[in-house]
């Protein structure tokens, strides 16, 4: 006797050694003895063999047609071999019901299993949604083998274009277009941006990195420029404003201004105030002014840009800014955090009078601080100073040999000297070194001049030398405001946002505490409200203060907590997309210039800097050497997708300058704490 039974999801047939009733001892017909629970047989027969009973009955349910099996089943349960005497209208052989079992057993989608052995066929809904839910899949791998085929041959289906971004960046595995695109990736042994860039879906390398922060971080606002419909800020002193919106995109006119309709007056400051920022600077959050004294001594002005009288942290404005949090800096572009329009319109550009938060001190002939005032006013703004104009003039050889004459000189030597003294005082001295500032210029009209990347954009990197002059006397203003005014809130118990350093590392508080690497003892960043939301929040809390109001964020505020913990996460991101993109540049740049061989300088084990530009590469092969050594490099390969630089280590170089100081180039930059 043979039986066909069921084991682990498949059919076996073997001869019966032992039938134990409950059990029996089964002889495969590969030689393997089993045993086998009496409820798993199915089928018990005598001819064929048990070799022979699947094969055959394998041949015969290939040409069973399943439609016309489940026509021919009743609606009722049913056990496999009821089917196979109704089917062939004759008690069937082991061969015909083995063929039967195997037919149903092949077919869910028709027959749902109700046992071993037993079925009942599908109702005729479920099967129609099942068979169409079978020819999706099909028409769905039959696309997906297309569009491998196209991405393979170098072009972009078509339904790829509507998804790009989301492809590029943040892939749904679900889709099929997701799937087509890792088979072809799996096929080509491409990742997946440079398959999709060599089938022209990227415009340039630069759009690529440039869209993956833009896709996580604005993904709803038009590359960045894009702003949600906003009232204006309320009317300042003179600069009254209607009910129209502002020119540009964003503002609205069907709503009174933020705040008070009836504006607000300030008093006029009788001071000429000028900035100091770079040549790309429109965000000018700050100015000085310097107003001799009749009985000998000076009032130094420091002025800055006020935006927090212009709206609230509950306006439109001061929602916008408080879901972009700071602006975005990047070579070529950025992206601000308040409409073009509400900066324009706070910005100390010159030629405007402006609301501002002004600081000013009190300085006796021999540079001693006598005391400070600070107050709510409309300053005049007489002159945006340029480093690029300004630097050549004013720097620490013309200081010693004797300045020539240029607009504003001897404010500049004054408020310098005062600087000079205000540094000695904090007991922390600028200790730049040999530290170089790079300024990345992009000419958006300039063909790029790269073959693998063309287009337009040029970079020019330029350098600076930090610890200038011009640094110090600003960083130096910054920081007396930024420590003055983060007193004061400390004073008056409302809350602020502070920087905090101790032990090394710096954070973010609402406690005030010092700040050891600048020697105060409490530090609030207040100086750049247009473009920080820190500062523009801590502007908010200066203001209620000088006007005897109560504070928008309140002793314990939630919503001051929130603010902290987000912005300083996005702050952050936002300076590590930055350095991406110089990097990126820096890349560009080495293209452009087609060299062959680098300098650079051992940072550590195998990390070098570059001696030209401020890029940092690992280099594998460099032997080992001590920190500092400058080694002659290779460039064996750019990659602007990647973003990668592989270069190959060739000789010592050289030692350019004794004096050169290696940890400089990874060592923290505590200047940004006061950049303007």
């Amino acid at each position: 006797m043979n039986v066909l039974f069921e084991e682990d999801g498949a059919f076996r047939a073997g001869s019966v050694l032992a039938d134990n009733v409950s059990s029996l001892q089964i002889e495969l017909a590969s030689g393997k003895r089993s045993k086998v629970k009496a409820t798993n047989v199915l089928l018990r027969f005598a001819a064929p063999t048990a070799g022979e009973l699947l094969e055959r009955a394998e041949q015969d349910a290939a040409g069973i047609d399943v439609d016309f099996l489940w026509e021919a089943c009743g609606e009722q349960e049913f056990g496999f071999e009821e089917l196979a005497a109704e089917y062939h209208g004759a008690k069937p052989d082991a061969v015909q019901s083995a063929a039967v079992l195997l037919r149903l057993h092949a077919a869910p989608i028709y027959f749902h299993r109700k046992g071993r052995g037993r079925f009942r066929k599908a109702p005729p809904e479920i099967l129609q949604a099942a068979l169409a839910g079978l020819e999706k899949k099909r028409l769905q791998a039959a696309a997906i083998e297309r569009m491998v085929e196209e991405l393979k041959s170098g072009r972009l289906p078509a339904e790829f274009a509507p998804l790009l971004p989301q492809l590029i960046y943040k892939p749904d595995r679900n889709r099929p277009e997701t799937k087509a695109l890792e088979a072809a990736c799996n096929d080509t042994g491409k990742s997946a941006a440079r398959l999709l860039f060599d089938c022209g879906a990227l415009p340039s390398t630069h759009d690529y990195h440039l869209g993956r922060f833009l896709f996580e971080f604005f993904p709803e606002s038009k590359g960045g420029t894009g702003f949600p419909e906003y009232t204006p800020p309320r009317p300042i002193g003179a600069q009254r404003l209607t009910s129209s919106p502002l020119p540009g995109e964003g503002g609205r006119g069907d709503g009174p201004p933020d705040g008070d309709a009836e504006g607000i007056e300030l008093a006029l400051a009788q001071v000429q105030a000028f900035s100091i920022d770079d040549a790309h600077t429109t965000e000018i959050d700050d100015a000085f002014s310097v107003t001799p004294k009749p009985d000998g001594g000076w009032h130094i002005g420091i002025h800055i840009a006020a935006p927090g009288l212009g709206f609230s942290p509950d306006s439109d404005l001061g929602r916008i800014a408080r879901e972009r949090l700071s602006t975005v800096y990047m070579p070529g572009r950025k992206i601000t955090m308040l409409p073009q329009d509400i900066v324009e319109h706070f910005t100390l550009a010159a030629g405007q009078t402006v609301p501002a938060i002004s600081l000013y001190l009190d300085v006796a002939s021999d540079y001693r601080l006598l005391g400070h005032e600070t107050k709510i006013d409309r300053v005049p703004i007489v002159a945006n100073l340029r480093h690029h104009d300004i630097e050549p003039l004013f720097n620490a050889e013309t200081l010693a040999a004797g300045l020539p004459e240029f607009p504003y000189r001897d404010e500049l030597k004054l408020l310098w000297e005062f600087a000079q003294v205000l540094e000695a005082g904090r007991g922390k001295p600028s200790d730049n070194g040999n530290r170089k500032d790079y300024n990345f210029v992009v000419d958006w009209e300039a063909d790029s001049g790269i073959a693998t990347e063309p287009g337009k954009g040029v970079v020019c990197i330029e350098q600076r030398e930090r610890g200038s002059p011009l640094d110090t006397l600003v960083a130096e203003l910054m920081i007396m405001a930024n420590a003055t005014w983060g007193a004061m809130l400390r004073d008056a118990g409302i809350p602020a946002l502070y920087r905090v350093q101790t032990a090394g590392k710096v954070r973010m508080s609402t406690v005030a505490a010092a700040h050891e690497g600048l020697g105060v003892e409490c530090y609030a960043w207040s100086s750049s409200p247009l473009r920080r939301y820190c500062d523009l929040l801590n502007q908010w809390q200066l203001i209620a203060l000088l006007q005897g109001q109560p504070p928008a964020f309140p002793p314990k505020s939630a919503e001051l907590l929130a603010a902290m913990r987000d912005f300083e996460l996005t702050y952050a991101a936002y300076a590590e997309f930055q350095r991406g993109m110089e990097r990126y540049w820096c890349l560009r740049w080495l293209l452009l210039q087609g060299e062959q061989t680098v300098l650079a300088q051992v940072l550590r084990e195998s990390l070098a800097r570059l001696d030209a530009i401020p890029l940092v590469a690992r280099v594998p092969s460099l032997p080992e050497l001590p920190r500092g050594a400058h080694v002659l490099l290779s460039v064996e390969g750019i990659d602007l997708l990647e973003a990668e630089l592989r270069l190959r280590y060739l000789e010592l170089a050289p030692e350019l300058a004794s004096n050169s100081s290696p940890d400089a180039a990874i060592a923290d930059d505590e200047g940004d704490e006061v950049a303007g």
